[in-house]
């Protein structure tokens, strides 16, 4: 299913996919009709949006009448596929695919797509900083918060795209097939969409579905479900050429890029020599999970050609993103960190262990139907005292034995209660383990209000 100038599509969600996706439609010719379930009043904004880009809006109530004139429709990641309104779409014979096939469809550029559970981000834009510090021309987008789309359509055959990629919008792939795929790692999230960890990881799985040899898949040995794809160890097979590494030492012999000894390492051949490439302590990154960061974005840096010369020390200059174990502040010695990209226990799990001393965490929002007694244990054992807010505070609470626990009722008051709790030379560490929509607009916005409910801390005590 190729794109052509002229088709007729249906966009279905208009979020900050969806409406870059219309946007780019109509820039290649075609026809589009957009289409969202959210309240009308709330959607004025977003249709006179759609109407400037030369695109009609269709209230859902209305699609029947459209869908005869449709060729594709083009799924939003936030919309699932078993919702109402995809199901009759479906039954009306129209193939759905994601926002990233038609930008796989549409790019002149090689792609590399990340995906994993945790990590996605952080390699996605790290390995963007190597390729610009190799001097190679590169774009990055997709799940990282800009939409692969425009990346793409701007894409020369000379560049590189980097995408991070999610699991939704895998699901709707046709034809989607990056030069190189990379999995970083596969732990329970979304829950509250897939059916089982089997389900998760199947569409985690489809990112090297269409790849064959001239491609190459990265994975992560470290994850059970990843090293089963290595050859002899599983039944699933990667058609790709594989590069593998891990931060352990159990399958170091079958990494091509490996941490030993406090340094990382590259296997010249299977069996051979290693190279030095750098130190551990030098990467400016906080948490042993982002030395698998480092390594899985050094990778595809390998992978893609970069010299190895320099890489390391490119490394060192890369300062992280907003959100993920970001300091916001130091409020009379007690350290401040914005860790509101961590929607899983996975992540707070490894946030929980970034960090040395004495521990207040933040916690809390929306379930995705996660179990949250690993997450527990790691709370009990690392935290000095623990505030919960949102939905899903009793079910946290209760896999939590040990360190006090307080209520919030926000954010502000979180941070206050938090504050209370810590004393100099202790981490007041905001990583919820759960989506943000039950009280906020997105995990960002919660970080956002966690700074400055930070820094509306720190106004009073320097008052």
């Amino acid at each position: 299913m190729s794109f052509h100038a002229g088709g007729r599509y249906l966009v279905i969600g208009l979020g900050r996919t969806g409406l870059p996706t219309v946007d780019v439609l109509r820039s290649q010719g075609a026809q589009v009709v957009a289409t969202d379930e959210k309240d009308p009043p709330t959607m004025r904004d977003v249709v006179s949006r759609v109407e400037a880009a030369g695109a009609r809006f269709c209230d859902p109530a209305a699609l029947m009448t459209v869908l005869p004139h449709i060729d594709t429709a083009v799924l939003s990641p936030g919309v699932p596929r078993s919702g109402a309104l995809v199901r009759s779409i479906l039954a009306a014979g129209i193939p759905i695919i994601s926002e990233i096939e038609v930008a796989y469809q549409l790019c002149k550029a090689p792609i590399i797509a990340v995906t994993g559970t945790k990590g996605k981000s952080t390699v996605t834009a790290l390995a963007a900083h190597l390729f610009a510090a190799a001097g190679k021309n590169v774009l990055a987008g997709g799940n990282i918060g800009n939409a692969l789309i425009k990346e793409a359509v701007s894409a020369s055959k000379d560049d590189w795209v980097i995408a991070e990629i999610s699991s939704f919008q895998l699901e709707s792939i046709r034809d989607f097939r990056p030069r190189i795929s990379v999995l970083l790692n596969i732990a329970p999230d979304h829950l509250d969409r897939y059916d089982s960890m089997d389900e998760y990881a199947a569409a985690k799985y489809r990112i090297f579905e269409n790849q064959d040899r001239s491609d190459i898949f990265i994975g992560n040995l470290e994850d059970p479900r990843i090293l089963a794809l290595y050859p002899e160890r599983g039944t699933r097979r990667v058609r790709a050429q594989t590069l593998w590494f891990t931060a352990g030492g159990a399958h170091r012999e079958l990494a091509s890029l490996f941490a030993y000894d406090g340094t990382i390492w590259r296997a010249r051949e299977p069996g051979g020599d290693a190279a030095q490439v750098m130190r551990c302590s030098d990467i400016p990154l906080p948490g042993t999970h982002n030395v698998e960061n480092v390594l899985a974005a050094l990778s595809i840096a390998f992978a893609a050609g970069c010299d190895p010369a320099g890489l390391g020390a490119a490394i060192t200059r890369f300062r992280g993103m907003p959100h993920r174990l970001q300091t916001i502040a130091e409020i009379g010695g007690t350290r401040y960190v914005d860790d509101s990209k961590a929607t899983n226990p996975a992540a707070v799990i490894a946030a929980l262990h970034a960090f040395a001393g004495g521990l207040v965490l933040i916690a809390g929002g929306k379930s995705k139907r996660t179990d949250f007694r690993q997450m527990g244990q790691a709370i009990s054992a690392r935290a000095k005292s623990v505030v919960l807010f949102g939905e899903a505070a009793d079910e946290i609470a209760a896999s939590i034995a040990g360190p006090p626990i307080e209520r919030a009722s926000s954010m502000d008051d979180a941070v206050v209660r938090a504050a209370r709790a810590a004393q100099a030379g202790d981490v007041v560490l905001l990583s919820p383990g759960c989506a943000s929509f039950d009280m906020f607009d997105s995990a960002e916005h919660r970080g956002d209000v966690f700074a400055a409910c930070v820094q509306a801390l720190g106004a009073v005590a320097r008052a």
